[in-house]
């Protein structure tokens, strides 16, 4: 069965874009366009389309607020943000309010026929430059704890990558077990984590 797609987007130039790829396609169905909010939230529950694509700058409001509203009446539709934004704020707003991709308009037309495949099927596309600022925002706090830890954690650290229990970090570093344990709560505490497997990963990052 075709994936229904409908789409959001004020430019008539890009609707027509928009439309005419996706009829070209034998496993995609075009089952309507809204150029604003308003009519959006009237007409897109009535089409209940399998991926929306949205833009966010609309003319009478945001795609983001659209997006939140729309998965509320459709939590099966998975949305796809189609916008010339790429700063990190749009992009975690958009997230945070159901999106489940996010490519820029100069995404190509075969790209985006993959995106919209890829959304539907469970996957969260992004454009590479999307992709690498959610990445590096994600790793910035990470990085921030590492830099907190003491030379002594540090080498705890090293030795739990290593796959070492907690009696051979003590053997290894001829200290306490006692010790041990204490330093593993306070690398806990810093990284965020509640085990030595998250610990582990976070630092491996």
């Amino acid at each position: 069965m075709a994936i229904k797609v409908a789409l959001i987007e004020d430019n008539a130039g890009i609707c027509e874009e928009l439309e005419q790829i996706i009829s070209e396609q034998t496993d995609l169905s075009w089952v309507g366009t809204c150029r604003n909010v308003r009519t959006a939230l009237q007409k897109i529950p009535q089409l209940n389309p399998d991926v929306i694509v949205m833009d966010i700058q609309l003319p009478d409001g945001s795609g983001i607020e659209a997006t939140a509203r729309l998965k509320r009446m459709l939590p099966d539709t998975q949305i796809l943000m189609f916008t010339v934004h790429e700063d990190t704020d749009q992009i975690y707003r958009a997230l945070e309010a159901g999106a489940s991709g996010y490519l820029l308009k100069r995404t190509a037309a075969q790209s985006l026929v993959r995106a919209i495949q890829e959304v539907r099927d469970g996957g969260v596309p992004m454009t590479g430059e999307v992709a690498r600022k959610v990445i590096a925002t994600f790793r910035r706090p990470a990085a921030a704890a590492m830099e907190n830890l003491t030379r002594r954690e540090e080498e705890i650290m090293q030795l739990l990558v290593a796959g070492c229990l907690s009696k051979e970090i003590a053997d290894r570093l001829s200290i306490g077990l006692e010790t041990v344990n204490s330093h593993l709560k306070h690398i806990y505490e810093k990284l965020h984590v509640r085990s030595r497997t998250e610990a582990v990963v976070k630092y491996l990052r």
